[in-house]
Formats: C-alpha cells, structure tokens, sequence
C-alpha cells in the first residue's frame, strides 16, 4: 500500500513539474491560429500563425459594424434612420432574424441584431442602406482594411458567408479591427448583452441571443464576435477588462464551440495572470536640450504627448529601458506642439510602446547674419579641436 502511495505522490510531483517547466518554456494553445493583444497600445503578447490566411466566418461583421459606426460618428446616416429591407437582404442564409422584404426597421435595431445574434439579413441591410449596395460596402471594407494596415485581408461579402471570391483575414488583422470598434462604447453594450428583442413589422418581435456565451461565463467579457463555417471552424474574437487592462484574443479555427471558448478563457486568463500594465512616463514628462540649430534658440524642451505606458510581465519591469529619438535634425520655424520626437520602451531590444515627444515653446528661425556667425564658429572650433 506504501508503494503505491509512493507511486502516486511521485506521478503527481511530476506531473506538477511537467506544467511548471511548460509554463516556464512558453505558453500554448491548441487552435489553428491566435492573437492576444492589449487593447489600448495593441502590443502583442501573445501569437500562433497570427499571419496565416483563414476564412474569418461572422468575424467579418467587426468590419462591418465598424464602417457603419463611423458613418454614424461623421454624421453620413443615424442610428435612427429607417432601413427598407431588400430582397437580397431577405435572402441571406445562416444566422438571421427573418427579414421580410420592403419592410422597414431602425438601423439602430439592425446593428444590435448583427452584433447580438449575428444576423446575416440584417447585416446586409444596414451595408445597403450605408453604401447603397453591398457590393459598394465590401468595396469600403477593402479600402478600409488597407488604411488600417491589415495586411492579409480580403473581404468578398459582408458577413462572412461562404463566397466563391477570395475571403479570407488574419488573426492578427481581425485584432487590428476589433482594436478599432471597441473605440464605439455603443457596440459593447450591444455585444455584452446575453438576450434581447427587437419590435419587426406587423407587431412581431425577433429574440436575440448572444452567439458568445463567455459573455456569462467570462468574468470582465464584454463582447465581441463570434463565427463560424464548416471551412473556417469555430471562431471568436473577444474583449474583456480586469484591473484597468483591456485585451483583445482572436481564435481561429477551432474544431468545436468548446474549444474555442476553452482557449479563449485560457489566452485571456494568460494575459490578466501574467502581465501587468506599467506607467513608465507621464504625460509631459520634459527632455531637455533638444538642438535646434537654426533658430532664434539653439535648444528647446519637449514633453511627452501622453502617458508612457507599457504592459509587461509580471517581475520583469527592471528587465525595461527606455531610448529618446529625435528627429534629425529639428529645424526651425519650430511651433508649440510640433512633434520633435519620441520616447521609445524596448524589453531586450524589442520596442513594446512609444510617446510622441512635443513642441513647448515657438522658435523662429534665425536670420541670415546669426546663421553664418554661428557656421563659422562651429567651423574655427573643429579646427581647433583637430588640432589639438
């Protein structure tokens, strides 16, 4: 009996030993392709084939719901503008809340249905009633994918369905935009709520149920996207907020719901556990004797626009330095407010965040006279310094 009890304590001991080194060597995950990011710096701190191209399913209605709640920001349509449903809007298989053709709904109503119950219908509703077409709407979403800077991205339809043209993203371009819709408010508390109706037509009502669970299961989860097709998998890009850090994971290509809200709960959980969010400078923190060789001053003091943050491990802060670059060469007229450079946080040479550096004075540029005194200054004294 003592034997065997020996012989479990040891399998146990290193059982604990075997997690501790995995930990220690490097966190994994199981999926296909994944991206932890923080939301406000969009630093990663954590990637598997982050580039590899993927069907995005339902993912892609983060950029939808992004263009049109930029148009709502510029004032090109509102969230109480009334949308008539098409009969290619009717049409969309899938997700949907069954849609009847010429009928008419708040835009306000069909972008809770896209965010909440993923519906196809409405979703390309609220792309004709934005662009016109969706065929003109997908053309925006290409457009502004690039301006973005998602690489690997190429959208065919707005919501995601299988397409015969190319559709396809990345974990790391589905992080890039879901960093850009969490700046509308009004979209996590859509993506946040776990069921809702919505008045239709005819005195009905449309049930929607939040295609995340995590949304009750995650503590601080608060949206964002899930998807799913036989060739993309199962999908989700999801944002939640603990302790004043906000982090977007994007999982692709899960074999099953399970599993993606499986590692979806552990990248988060790697995230919150393992790095903090550190301060390392803050806003107008001043560098001094910034040259300013041509003007009325030759130096001049800058200030960081912001707070210089960073997130890091948790014991690593000692392991970070901090670089000033400044734009060579500053020249004036130089105004307040002017970007004359940038403070940089490298962790082993690896720049993880940086502050512009700005302008806190005016400084004209000197005459003509004081410009060639100090040229022939700066000429007798490396003379003399390549003399002696």
């Amino acid at each position: 009996m003592k034997k065997i009890a020996t012989t479990v304590a040891i399998i146990i001991v290193s059982l604990i030993l075997m997690v501790n080194n995995a930990r220690a060597g490097g966190f994994d995950i199981g999926v296909d392709a994944a991206i932890l990011i923080d939301a406000e710096s969009g630093q990663v701190l954590y990637e598997k084939n982050a580039d590899k191209k993927l069907p995005p399913a339902s993912i892609t209605k983060i950029m939808t719901l992004l263009l049109t709640m930029e148009e709502v920001d510029k004032g090109n349509i509102s969230l109480d503008s009334m949308v008539t449903v098409s009969q290619l809007a009717e049409s969309m298989g899938g997700s949907q809340i069954y849609l009847a053709a010429d009928t008419r709904l708040k835009l306000r109503d069909l972008l809770k249905a896209v965010t909440i119950a993923s519906a196809n219908d409405a979703c390309v509703a609220v792309a004709e009633a934005v662009a016109g077409t969706e065929e003109n709407f997908v053309r925006w979403m290409n457009k502004r994918a690039r301006e973005l800077g998602m690489k690997n991205t190429h959208f065919s339809n707005t919501t995601g369905l299988p397409t015969d043209g190319e559709h396809y993203t990345t974990a790391r371009d589905v992080a890039i935009m879901a960093r850009e819709l969490i700046k509308h408010p009004q979209v996590l508390k859509w993506a946040s709520i776990w069921v809702d109706y919505i008045d239709l037509p005819n005195g009905r009502k449309a049930m929607l149920t939040n295609t995340n669970r995590l949304i009750n299961d995650y503590p601080g989860m608060d949206g964002l996207k899930t998807g799913h097709t036989d060739a993309a998998g199962y999908c989700l890009a999801a944002t939640a907020r603990r302790n004043g850090m906000r982090l977007i994971s994007v999982i692709m290509k899960g074999e099953t719901e399970r599993e993606r809200e499986e590692a979806t709960a552990r990248l988060l959980d790697y995230g919150f556990n393992s790095f903090e969010k550190y301060i390392v400078l803050k806003k107008g923190h001043k560098v001094h004797n910034i040259e300013v060789p041509n003007g009325t001053r030759t130096s001049t003091v800058a200030e960081t626009a912001n707070d210089l943050k960073v997130v890091v491990k948790k014991g690593e802060k000692d392991l970070l330095t901090k670089k000033v670059v400044i734009n060579e060469p500053v020249e004036a007229p130089v105004k307040k407010g002017d970007v004359l450079g940038k403070i940089q946080v490298l962790y082993k040479d690896q720049v993880l965040s940086q502050v512009k550096l700005l302008a806190t004075e005016d400084i004209e540029k000197a005459g003509f006279l004081t410009r060639l005194w100090r040229s022939i200054a700066r000429w007798f004294q490396e003379l003399i310094s390549n003399i002696f």
